[in-house]
């Protein structure tokens, strides 16, 4: 078998685009990958093309050996726009690989070891009554564990500091409501420095939170060590990182309890399935980030089921949330929600289908992640 086409397309698909990659095959055989570097996807697109000119003609079986290839064939290795590339490239090989030889995709990475995926649920309205009322109905959809949202999402301005006290007392008054036995969380986005995100934790009890997501940047590890010292709520980080290797100090040195791996942006099934490994060893639990579309969430759902040390992954499809991502009239077969669950599919490949003539009929739209800024005009975090 041999490669013969890598079609990339950039189609938008609910609130924002969606990079989907098409591989074909001599033998019919095609699989379908993700690319989760969103808003760039242009470049994603310019990476892709430049490594079909390298994988034509190439078994796509040799899937470790092509990860490998196109990593190290060049001195300026890795970094996101690439990973994001090989990422594509990756989850669509082990697609093929999975069909020719009749099996989930799952049973190439070493079998499943859960039947279904649990996972964890967004609320969308401020932090408030709203709020509050949309977590309860999360529970009684299900859902065990969930992410509440900060204050201030959605504003072209701002300013931490008028948003963390707010945010810490909706915490609070949730955990009151909620109970002790629901999983709580909340994503700040890297929206914060040190400061302030200790002084947001330090305003709510011990035990308000079951985990932090991202309250910092990642690029300073020893940021987050000085974080650590301040506050005893877990923290979920990782979905910005794009190898193994920006993994190792935060597991290494134990600054972090969950890891946020995404598996379009750090290198595919093959890196993530060796994070997963080393993060075991650790007893760092795998808490994956996918903010996608089926694609992206059907290889998570693989990747989930065949790693031991997991704990929820991220839906977007939730009674809580209408982003569109999900949408049956691109991806008419694909991952689909049983109360808070994913069962997984032991369908050959990933088990998704893609109406490839209805993405070929859409055209590229121009998406921005917000822009945010201080009040004094100088620039902050989305």
């Amino acid at each position: 078998m041999k490669i013969t086409a890598i079609k990339p397309y950039a189609v938008w698909v609910g609130i924002r685009n969606q990079l989907v990659v098409k591989i074909e095959t001599d033998e019919g055989i095609f699989g379908w990958g993700e690319s989760g570097l969103s808003g760039r996807e242009k470049a994603v697109v310019g990476a892709i093309e430049h490594y079909t000119e390298i994988l034509i003609g190439m078994d796509p079986f040799k899937i470790g050996h092509i990860w490998q290839l196109l990593y190290r064939s060049q001195y300026f290795e890795g970094g996101r726009v690439l990973q994001a590339a090989i990422s594509a490239i990756d989850i669509a090989l082990y697609d093929i690989k999975g069909k020719a030889l009749g099996v989930p995709v799952y049973e190439l990475l070493g079998g499943k070891q859960r039947d279904k995926i649990p996972t964890f649920a967004t609320t969308s309205g401020e932090p408030g009554p709203e709020m509050i009322e949309q977590a309860k109905m999360l529970i009684a959809h299900g859902w065990t564990a969930m992410r509440l949202s900060p204050s201030g999402h959605g504003e072209t301005i701002y300013e931490p500091r008028e948003h963390i006290g707010k945010t810490a007392k909706w915490m609070v008054k949730a955990r009151e409501e909620l109970g002790e036995d629901v999983i709580l969380g909340i994503d700040f986005h890297h929206r914060l420095s040190v400061a302030e995100a200790a002084s947001f934790c330090q305003k709510m009890p011990s035990g308000t939170l079951d985990f932090l997501e991202e309250p910092i940047r990642d690029e300073t590890p020893e940021a987050y060590e000085s974080l650590r010292t301040l506050t005893d709520v877990p923290f979920a980080i990782g979905e910005e990182f794009a190898s193994k290797w920006q993994f190792l100090p935060y597991i290494e040195r134990g600054i972090h309890q969950f890891n946020r791996i995404d598996v379009c942006n750090v290198g595919g099934l093959t890196e993530s399935m060796k994070v997963a490994g080393w993060s075991e060893a650790h007893y760092v639990d795998m808490m994956p980030h996918n903010p996608l579309g089926p694609i992206c969430t059907a290889a998570t759902v693989h990747f989930s089921a065949a790693v031991p040390n997991f704990s929820w992954l991220e839906t977007r499809a939730s009674p809580a949330e209408n982003l569109g991502f999900d949408n049956t009239e691109f991806f008419p077969v694909q991952p689909r929600l049983e109360g808070s669950h994913y069962p997984v599919s032991n369908a050959p490949g990933l088990g998704i289908e893609v109406n490839e003539e209805l993405i070929k009929q859409q055209s590229f739209k121009f998406w921005q992640a917000p822009m945010l800024y201080r009040r004094d005009g100088s620039v902050t975090n989305w």
